[in-house]
C-alpha cells in the first residue's frame, strides 16, 4: 500500500497508531501496546525485574513503567511508552532469558525467568529498594521453589550472592 494510503486510512481510523512509526489495525484483538513497542524498538527486548516478577505474580508492586533489559553496548530505544530500559551485561544476558508471545498478537518478546528476575532484584537492590527481592524470594519459596536453583545463577551474576545467601539464612 502506499503509504500516502496508508495515512489516509489511519486518518479514517482503520488503523490505531500504538507509537512513532507503530500502527495496528483498529479491529485487532486487544494487545499491550508497550509490550508491542518494546519489541518492535529492540530484537533482543526482555521484560525483567518488577515487570517479570509482576507478571509471574511474585509481587504485589505495580511497575510504573514496563522494565525492559538489552545488552549493555546497545542503543537505547527512543519510544513514547512508559519503557525504562535497562542495559544488561552482554555475557550474561541470556541466563534464564526465554519467549513469550504477546497477547492479542503474533509477535513474541523476551522475558526472564522468575529465578533470574529474583537473583536480579537482589543484584540490582540499590535501585528498585531491599523488599521486593525478599517480597518475591518469599513467594517464590512458598510455591516450591528451590534454593539450589537460584544460588547456582547467583554464582554467575556479580554483586547477587551476598544479599541472597543473607536472606535466605534469614527467613530460613
Amino acid at each position: 500500500m502506499p503509504k500516502s494510503s496508508f495515512y489516509r486510512a489511519a486518518d479514517a481510523g482503520r488503523y490505531d497508531r500504538i507509537a512513532r512509526g507503530l500502527y495496528l489495525p483498529a479491529d485487532a484483538p486487544a494487545a499491550d501496546w508497550d509490550w508491542l513497542e518494546a519489541a518492535a524498538r529492540h530484537s533482543r527486548a526482555t521484560i525483567c525485574l518488577t515487570s517479570a516478577l509482576a507478571h509471574y505474580d511474585l509481587t504485589d508492586e505495580v511497575p510504573r513503567a514496563l522494565h525492559v533489559a538489552i545488552p549493555r553496548g546497545s542503543r537505547r530505544p527512543a519510544s513514547t511508552a512508559a519503557i525504562a530500559w535497562h542495559l544488561f551485561d552482554a555475557e550474561t544476558f541470556d541466563l534464564g532469558r526465554g519467549e513469550i508471545e504477546i497477547p492479542g498478537t503474533t509477535l513474541s518478546i523476551g522475558i526472564y525467568s522468575p529465578q533470574r528476575c529474583i537473583v536480579d532484584a537482589f543484584r540490582l537492590r540499590g535501585d528498585l529498594g531491599y523488599e521486593l527481592g525478599r517480597d518475591a524470594l518469599r513467594e517464590w519459596l512458598r510455591r516450591g521453589g528451590k534454593p539450589s536453583e537460584l544460588l547456582d545463577l547467583a554464582d554467575q551474576l556479580p554483586r547477587a550472592m551476598t544479599p541472597l545467601r543473607q536472606t535466605l539464612e534469614a527467613i530460613g
